[in-house]
């Protein structure tokens, strides 16, 4: 049991994942990006503080490296997410309620997707859970591939632009900000909270 509980911190402390390296940090932006398994891990505070590690000097690659990485890794989670729905969709349809997989989360998602339209590609990417489930929705939906892949490159791009690059400039103008790493997860942490409460209470609806 204990040694469960030390790969379940491993997986979703975002600190612990950036000082393992870039390497750890693309993995897990990969499989948060589009496998069901997978939502749980940290998604948009992972990208913040990444950016923020190496705007102050712990992380040594440069702000090129890590938005290249990043930004393929998410590109290609998608992608598998995407061909996952496409090709197995009736099979996940059908699937059981399990640890890792919940019906609600496709039925929330689903409704986005209803909502936003092919746009649900781009605005997903800054909403957990919902940015796992799209891509698989999408597959499922039998999107096609142009507009799939157009949508994928522009969420991507916003979504690690935006995140990895402003922690970068802001670790940077305040290094001591890395003192602070907590206070920056409970942020996304309260952001995120508010975002699955609310889409729960609108399905509830």
């Amino acid at each position: 049991m204990d040694e469960i509980n030390l790969l379940w911190h491993q997986l979703t402390d975002s600190e612990t994942i950036i000082r393992s390296g870039l390497m750890v940090i693309t993995l897990i932006v990969f499989a948060e990006n589009g496998l069901f398994f997978a939502f749980f891990l940290p998604g948009d505070y992972l990208l913040f503080l990444t950016g923020v590690f190496g705007g102050t000097g712990v992380l040594k690659e440069p702000l090129s490296s890590l938005l290249m990485s990043i930004f393929l890794a998410a590109v290609i989670g998608s992608l598998v997410g995407y061909l996952v729905g496409r090709f197995f969709g009736k099979s996940l349809m059908n699937r059981p309620d399990g640890w890792f997989f919940k019906k609600k989360h496709l039925e929330s998602t689903r409704e986005f997707f209803d909502k936003y339209g092919f746009m649900a590609l781009v605005i997903s990417r800054f909403l957990p859970i919902v940015r796992t489930f799209t891509p698989i929705l999408a597959g499922i939906s039998h999107l096609s591939w142009y507009k799939f892949i157009v949508l994928n490159l522009v969420g991507a791009a916003l979504w690690v632009g935006i995140l990895v690059t402003g922690g970068y400039y802001l670790g940077q103008s305040f290094p001591g900000i890395i003192n602070y790493v907590q206070y920056i997860i409970l942020f996304f942490l309260a952001i995120t909270t508010f975002t699955v409460i609310k889409g729960y209470l609108k399905l509830r609806q």
